[in-house]
This record gives structure tokens, C-alpha cells and sequence, in this order.
């Protein structure tokens, strides 16, 4: 008998209605403890412990709220100001030569670029398979380095702050400044000449009158200071007061004489 070949021919059938498949997750049951869905399971869970952090946290804020200290005085130069104690070690590097001056850009943008870089760089540097700090040397020195120096420069800006807080309070002040000396009290009667009127940066520390603000009364400066130390202080500044504030030297001379004839 002869073989014929035949072929066959598959037609779909639209009306056939196609079997579908719900989007359901699937069970995990098989493997407890290994995976779950995201939601809500996992996602629930990280919320809920969000939420107890946060609540811990505005708890402790109400209970033990920021301490105040003195308000601020212009006057008292005593006062030391200081970064908050997660910036104290950048605070300190900026006091060492090499850091500071001429050579502050390394400080403030160098060296802790090179540090903050590296740490988001890390993945792709130490790409190797170990996990053990045993087994990866040049990571685990360089992560040591940087802990011990945080911790040395944070100790250090702190000691030698509450050094100088307790220089400045004195033997028996307890580390805290001594009160700024009350300004003396302005005549209200006092009229400024036109030679002071000019001068609107003097006018904007010293008042109209020279009655006093951000800076001491002058009023009476002539009773305290001759004209050549009046014009050397309005060169070179004094305590918080900036130097050069005038260029003109004739001008210079011409306050520093108005205001060493005040007595």
C-alpha cells in the first residue's frame, strides 16, 4: 500500500473563548520565612516600624526639650560660637594651616569631597566577593581611619572649646562668660555734626547721635581717646569693628578730629 503525505491545516475558532488567569499572588506557603509579597506584607511592616520611630521621637522632643542659653549681646566678645557636635570635626580641620588661609578650599571642599565621594563610590571600588573585614584590608583600614579621625577632631574642637569657655569665665566662673559692661548712657539731647551724618556705616553700629547700638556710645569718646587713636582705630578696626571702612584719609582725619574734640 502506498504512504501518501498529507498536510494538516490548524484554523482558530474566535468563538473559543480564551482561559484566563487571575492576577492573584502567589502562594509563598512553600517557602515560610524565605520571601513574601510586597503588599502589604513587607510594605506594612516598614510602616509600622516608621511610625513607632517617629512617635519615640516626638516624644522625646517634648520631653526633653532644646536648651536655651544666654540671649544674644553684641557687645559680649566672650561669646565662642560652635557648629553642631556632627560638624565639630570639619570645624576642627579648618583651624590647621594646611586647611585653612590660603588653603581653605581644601578644607571646606578637598578634603571632605574626597572623603563623601569615596563612601558613594564604594560599591564600584571594592567590588570584591569577600564580606569579612578580615579579608578586605585596604576597606576596612581606610573605614577605621576615617572613624578614628572623626572621633579624634570631634574630641578635640570640643576640648579645646571648653577650654577656652573655661579660660573666659575665669578661676571661679564655672566656664561661663563674664556679663558685657552696660554701655553708657546716651544724651538725648545730643545733636551729631554734619562730618558724622556722612558717614552711614559709622551711623549704622553707633547711632545717629552716636548714641550707641551694635556699637559703644561716642558721645564723650574725646574724654578717652586722642584724635591719633581715634584715626588708627578707624584704619585698623578694633575688636568687632572692621578695618577700613573709610578710604579717604583726609576725611579720616577730619572725623577722628571732630570726634576726639567730644568730651
Amino acid at each position: 500500500m502506498a504512504k501518501q503525505d498529507k498536510d494538516a491545516t490548524f484554523v482558530g475558532d474566535s468563538r473559543v473563548s480564551a482561559k484566563r488567569i487571575p492576577n492573584i499572588s502567589p502562594s509563598y506557603s512553600d517557602f515560610p520565612g524565605k520571601t513574601e509579597p510586597f503588599w502589604p506584607n513587607f510594605l506594612l511592616k516598614e510602616w509600622m516600624v516608621a511610625a513607632v520611630c517617629l512617635v519615640g521621637f516626638l516624644i522625646l522632643t517634648v520631653s526633653h526639650p532644646s536648651p536655651l542659653t544666654d540671649k544674644a549681646n553684641p557687645n559680649d566678645t566672650s561669646f565662642l560660637p560652635l557648629p553642631d557636635w556632627y560638624f565639630l570635626f570639619l570645624y576642627q580641620l579648618l583651624k590647621y594651616p594646611w586647611a585653612a588661609g590660603d588653603w581653605v578650599v581644601i578644607g571646606i571642599i578637598g578634603i571632605p569631597g574626597i572623603a563623601f565621594g569615596a563612601l558613594m563610590l564604594a560599591p564600584w571600588l571594592d567590588t570584591g566577593k569577600e564580606r569579612r573585614p578580615s579579608k578586605r584590608p585596604v576597606a576596612t583600614g581606610l573605614m577605621l581611619t576615617a572613624l578614628v579621625a572623626i572621633f579624634y577632631l570631634t574630641w578635640t574642637a570640643n576640648d579645646q572649646a571648653n577650654h577656652l569657655k573655661h579660660k573666659s569665665g575665669g578661676e571661679g566662673g564655672g566656664g561661663t562668660p563674664p556679663a558685657a559692661a552696660a554701655p553708657a548712657p546716651a544724651d538725648s539731647s545730643f545733636k551729631a555734626d554734619a562730618v558724622w551724618k556722612a558717614q552711614a556705616s559709622c551711623m549704622g553700629c553707633h547711632g545717629g547721635n552716636m548714641e550707641g547700638g551694635m556699637g559703644p556710645n561716642l558721645q564723650k569718646i574725646g574724654s578717652e581717646l586722642d584724635a591719633t587713636q581715634i584715626a588708627d582705630i578707624i584704619k585698623n578696626g578694633k575688636g568687632q569693628m572692621p578695618p577700613g571702612l573709610i578710604k579717604d584719609d583726609a576725611e579720616i582725619q577730619k572725623l577722628a578730629e571732630y570726634l576726639a574734640s567730644l568730651k
